[in-house]
């Protein structure tokens, strides 16, 4: 089967059908990522990888429904072309699509096969949920961002983590060497695939010195660049630093904290799931698939300071931090004014509007200016297309303009 991917508007190649499968139909374990097994794969996680549930609660918060056309909104794309909202669902490989506006879904669209029941694999929107469940733990006293690390986890000691604080994982600016270029199979982020599970090693490549869980990887990461603090730069594997502090303080499984700490407070629709290596550890910085519905539950949480139904399920204090909260480190990739911090994409920390971002086009906005939030699951062909990203903010960001102008959309 040939490696590039397919539209919406295209027939979708015979992935996995079949009982059983054809060889040359079925999902390359090394490239189940890769397109265009990815347009299959991030709906069916748990068919092919262990997983743990992150469960709903007994009560679901209902969804409020005021459905309006948005389809013929005008958005520049990335290279100034006039297109729409629907050419910019079809054009960005979009699977599922969600926008809440005054607290009422205002657009939900689904594609390639997802429902409202599908659990799609979030990526590195995961960070935002899994490091948002555990800011009661810091709102308790359990966990301290201006503590060391090695407070919580006395084995980092020998690691590049030596004197850094939960703060600096949490906004990721310690000094730690590690290299996350995702095309290259060997390097850090490569070898945190093989450790957590999620792919085989390349061809040819010896093992035996690669880490065999999540764990393992961190002790191995020894070498410190820079200062702690004096740079922000993407290390996914700092997320899951924040996450072994919160298991190691609590006793439980991050499942079980995720669940009990954001996912059952929210009222969510469905149970979610996250990947786990072979120590049983839920991957924190990438492994968590859930409904469109609930991301957008979730993103509600942190536009309403951490309401839900009318009680608090994420302390306030965590909201205004993740929105104003500053470490002095501009973020430009995508935003004149934007940082990283507590695991979110800050727009502007004056604004607090922020994004959740992960690859091949996973995406939770929050707009507390418009009281807007969107959802958008993707299946990019490749990791990181910023021309995509970028058309998604723009088109996000023209449907938050014509709310705020009061539009009527026909």
């Amino acid at each position: 089967m040939e490696e590039n991917s397919y539209k919406n508007s295209e027939t979708a190649p015979p992935i996995m059908q079949g009982a059983p499968p054809p060889i040359e139909q079925r999902l390359p374990f090394i490239d189940w990522d890769r397109p265009p097994w990815n347009r299959w794969s991030f709906q069916r996680v748990s068919e092919f990888l262990p997983t743990a549930l992150i469960r709903k609660g007994k009560v679901v918060s209902p969804l409020q429904y005021s459905l309006i056309d948005i389809s013929d909104i005008e958005v520049k794309g990335p290279s100034g072309e006039v297109s729409n909202i629907n050419q910019f669902i079809e054009d960005t490989y979009t699977d599922g699509f969600l926008i809440m506006h005054n607290g009422k879904v205002i657009h939900e669209t689904y594609y390639n096969g997802m429902d409202e029941r599908t659990l799609h694999l979030c990526q590195s929107v995961s960070k935002s949920i899994c490091a948002t469940a555990g800011a009661s733990l810091i709102e308790e006293g359990l966990l301290d961002p201006n503590e060391l690390v090695t407070n919580y986890l006395p084995e980092l000691s020998q690691t590049g983590w030596k004197g850094a604080t939960l703060q600096h994982v949490l906004d990721m600016t310690s000094g730690v060497k590690f290299v996350e270029t995702y095309e290259d199979r060997e390097c850090d982020i490569g070898k945190m695939d093989f450790a957590s599970g999620w792919k085989p090693a390349p061809e040819g490549v010896d093992v035996s010195k690669w880490p065999k869980n999540i764990w393992d990887q961190i002790l191995s990461l020894r070498v410190k660049e820079v200062e702690h603090g004096e740079r922000h730069e993407y290390r996914s594997i700092e997320t899951d630093i924040f996450a072994h502090a919160r298991e190691r303080v609590t006793g439980k499984r991050l499942p079980q904290i995720v669940s009990e700490r954001l996912w059952a407070p929210m009222g969510a629709e469905e149970d979610a799931n996250i990947t786990v290596d072979s120590n049983g550890y839920g991957l924190a910085c990438g492994g968590v698939s859930a409904s469109l519905r609930d991301l957008a539950r979730f993103a509600d949480v942190m536009l309403n300071e951490g309401m839900s139904s009318g009680k608090q399920v994420v302390p306030i204090s965590w909201i205004k931090d993740v929105r104003h909260g500053k470490h002095g480190m501009r973020i430009k990739q995508y935003f004149d004014h934007g940082i990283y911090r507590n695991q979110f994409w800050v727009e502007d920390s004056e604004i607090g509007s922020h994004y959740c971002l992960g690859v091949f086009g996973q995406l939770i906005y929050v707009n507390p200016q418009s009281n807007m939030v969107a959802v958008k699951l993707s299946t990019f062909p490749t990791f990181r297309d910023e021309l995509f990203t970028k058309y998604t903010m723009i088109a996000l960001q023209e449907i938050a303009k014509q709310l705020n102008s009061k539009m009527k959309f026909k």
